[in-house]
């Protein structure tokens, strides 16, 4: 069965009403959209080192520590598995320490440690402690799978992670070991209990697939009925060896129309100018629910965020195949100074938007497990 989805390359947004362009239909790219909201001047960026030249102020800085996981996500690791970067590799702690102070005294105010799975890092919680006390940084967040959170909660709130995310893509304890390759529904479910219980108001990420969990959505948002989470609903997106087919998509406004046929009274909450999520919340819920349509709906002109990967390149644009090493120069004496030229080298070539799902799918990235969730 083919299922018709908006085509979203550079030239295009998110089509509204039912009219969608061809299945595995492209456009040429273009420099800057014409629709894109924001105009093109590079001195902005010659005049920030953290903002680009369509004037987005990057203040969101996402820190992968670790490559490995310890579960095997059919849409983030590819199934014949990885060559890991050897841990001689990856950043140390000195070295992601130096580069968070830098990205803080240019901005960044929030911080987020992702992976892999990042609990899997010898000694994450006093590295987590120490990147909290940079001065500018004022929220230290983490996403996690759970399965190691019970035993590490209470070291990481004393280290100062104020915000947790948990990734959770069914409430079925077979289908978790389906989708993940692994056992540890339990763990997870236990994780999620034991945050709200210490006071977080977790997030819990769910990828969702057609024919694989779209039948859970309904599920999930009564999992919001009496617990403050925000089960964010996540498109599925193409990134290296995870096999992306768009007959799997299910458009962020499709699962919309089901959760509002199924609750009527569903109310938009308000967001941010960076939201990366569409939230609703059903009346008298503790919960919301949200939509993170990254493929059909993009929020480019609102990005803030930036990525550094564990073996220590930047990213500008979680899709984009561009990224610079870090890592190299630092290794190699650079100063604080010439380092803040090849960020603000990169963050000034940012382009407008992704270059739209079937280019994504066409082109080489990074695995999503080697980039950091």
């Amino acid at each position: 069965m083919l299922h018709e989805l908006p085509v979203l390359d550079d030239g295009d947004r998110a089509p509204r009403g039912d009219e969608a362009p061809a299945r595995g239909a492209k456009r040429p790219l273009e420099e800057t959209p014409q629709n894109f909201a924001l105009d093109h001047d590079p001195a902005r960026s010659e005049a920030d080192v953290l903002t680009d030249a369509f004037g987005r102020e990057h203040t969101y800085l996402r820190i992968a520590l670790v490559e490995r996981c310890n579960l095997r996500c059919h849409y983030c690791m590819p199934a014949d598995g990885l060559d890991w970067t050897p841990d001689e590799g990856l950043l140390s702690d000195d070295e992601i320490l130096r580069l968070a102070r830098l990205f803080a005294g240019g901005g960044v105010e929030k911080i987020r440690l992702t992976g892999g799975e990042p609990l899997l890092r010898p000694g994450v919680a006093a590295l987590a402690e120490r990147i909290g006390v940079v001065d500018g940084v004022e929220t230290l967040a983490m996403t996690t799978n759970g399965l190691l959170l019970p035993k590490n909660l209470d070291a990481l709130a004393e280290a100062g992670i104020g915000k947790l995310n948990i990734s959770l893509d069914t409430l079925r304890a077979d289908r978790f070991e389906e989708m993940t390759r692994r056992p540890g529904f339990s763990l997870v479910m236990e994780a999620i209990d034991a945050a709200i219980d210490n006071g977080y108001r977790p997030k819990i990420n769910c990828v969702v697939m057609r024919d694989t969990n779209d039948d859970e959505v309904i599920d999930f948002v009564r999992f919001t009925q009496d617990r403050p989470v925000e089960v964010r609903f996540i498109e599925y997106m193409p990134f290296g060896g995870n096999g992306w087919q768009d007959d799997r998509l299910v458009p962020f406004r499709e699962l919309r129309g089901r959760v509002r046929k199924a609750f009527p009274r569903l109310e938009a909450c308000e967001d941010g100018p960076h939201a990366t999520a569409r939230t609703y919340r059903v009346p008298g819920f503790a919960g919301r629910v949200g939509f993170i349509a990254s493929m059909t709906a993009p929020f480019c002109e609102g990005c803030n965020r930036l990525r550094l990967t564990a073996d220590g390149h930047l990213k500008v644009c979680l899709f984009g195949q561009k990224e610079v090493s870090l890592r190299d120069p630092l290794r190699a004496g650079a100063s604080d100074d010439e380092l803040r030229e090849i960020v603000s080298r990169a963050v000034g070539g940012k382009k407008a938007r992704h270059a739209g799902m079937y280019n994504i799918a066409d082109r080489k990235n990074r695995p999503m497990i080697a980039i950091g969730g």
